[in-house]
């Protein structure tokens, strides 16, 4: 009854605050110098979210230079000729959103000497704690070294610790003279504004910075695997880890939708198929999740993870992973699953919009990812997944040989 009244509520939720198109929200225009600027005027809390995205990250970067634009985000932080590093924190606080902060960032960011070294430092240690230090992350960072033969997509965000310590200065700096301009950036605001205001503002701050040269784009594709390949991870850990990474396509392919269900159905929440059958009857794991990635802007992939309880052979819990994703293609999943999977999707996203600072963030992401107008059809594309859809995209995506597994196996304390 408990359950009946929770899915009563959520579905009257999503009636009452049925989520309108974005394109009925936000304004999009374009200034002189290439800058996008995104706009979405909501009057319903006294409060503005701010951002400016710039189109670069890891996939930008060369061999033995990874972890730049990670760089960049700490030391964009160090001041420019009119602003100390320590000015920054105090004049939001006092003052809120300040534009003329991010334009001068944008134009004269000093990366300079002084806090050079000591940042990579504390890129450093963020790294060990993150990474080095945590055996699931460092498990997927080496999986992933493997999944992509090519794609920059193998190398981690934060950069490998080799290169860290290899990055100069200069590295920094041309990195941000080629990257960070304003036909390769765009902003974004939403909450309690005027539109024409805060333009108005905007061209101020940001319209006098001028264009850059057209930045090199990546043109790598990732080549089909053919055959399933395995890492095996040996690390001082407390208890096995496993991961199943699966190639799949992004937002741009019309089964990205069914995807995304296919998650939810297989791992979105306690009575997913994965979480009931390994964690509540066998046993077999502490936690087990699915992900698919489909807002990126090329494709990545589909991943199972789990963490073992003591005792649980790896093998014995891929082989039951094999087993309940083998169900998912050879049968349909229930009416009731799939219609469970859409609500809870559609509630996140309407939710999600409740936030000024969510509905930024989406906005942001499908515009990096590819055009932020990609999300007006996304519930639609959703509620339109048929049951012969998930079966058909487990079939087509979730196949051994063109998979990746991973295992990490713990090792005592030295």
């Amino acid at each position: 009854m408990w359950h009946r009244r929770v899915l009563l509520v959520t579905i009257l939720l999503l009636a009452i605050h049925r989520p309108t198109a974005y394109a009925a929200q936000v304004q999009e225009l374009v200034l002189d110098n290439g800058l996008k600027v995104l706009l979405l005027e909501d009057h319903k809390s006294p409060a503005v979210t701010f951002q400016v995205w710039y189109r670069v990250g890891g996939r930008n970067e060369k061999d033995g230079k990874s972890g730049l634009a990670h760089f960049l985000e700490h030391m964009m932080f160090k001041g420019t000729p009119t602003t100390g590093p320590e000015e920054y924190s105090r004049i939001i606080a006092k003052n809120g959103v300040e534009l003329e902060l991010e334009a001068d960032r944008m134009a004269n960011a000093l990366l300079g000497e002084t806090y050079f070294e000591a940042e990579k430092k504390v890129i450093q240690e963020e790294r060990r704690l993150r990474t080095d230090d945590n055996p699931a992350a460092a498990l997927s960072e080496v999986a992933s070294a493997v999944a992509f033969m090519i794609h920059p997509y193998r190398r981690p965000v934060v950069g490998w610790m080799e290169d860290i310590q290899n990055l100069t200065r200069q590295d920094l700096v041309d990195f941000y003279k080629l990257y960070y301009e304003p036909n390769n950036a765009f902003i974004v605001v939403s909450g309690d504004f005027s539109s024409d205001d805060i333009l108005a503002k905007i061209r101020a701050a940001f319209g006098k910075i001028p264009r850059g040269a057209e930045p090199p784009k990546v043109v790598t594709q990732e080549p089909e695997q053919r055959g399933e390949r395995r890492v095996i991870f040996k690390k001082e850990a407390e208890l096995p880890f496993t991961l199943l990474f699966y190639h799949t396509p992004n937002l741009k392919s019309p089964d990205s939708f069914a995807l995304d269900l296919l998650s939810v159905v297989l791992a979105g929440g306690r009575s997913s198929r994965l979480y009931h059958e390994l964690v509540y009857q066998k046993r077999l794991v502490r936690n087990v999740d699915a992900d698919y990635s489909g807002v990126v802007i090329d494709p990545m992939g589909f991943s199972i993870t789990a963490q073992l309880l003591p005792g649980v052979e790896p093998t014995n819990l891929e082989r039951e992973i094999d087993r309940l994703v083998e169900k998912v293609k050879t049968e349909l999943i229930s009416d009731r699953e799939l219609q469970k999977a859409k609500n809870q999707i559609e509630a996140a996203f309407v939710f999600a919009q409740d936030s000024i600072f969510g509905q930024a963030m989406k906005v942001g992401s499908y515009e990096a990812a590819g055009g932020w107008k990609q999300m007006e059809g996304y519930l639609d594309g959703i509620r339109k997944v048929t049951r012969d859809d998930i079966r058909r995209v487990a079939r087509e995506y979730l196949k051994t040989d063109t998979r990746t597994v991973g295992t990490l196996i713990p090792t005592k304390a030295q």
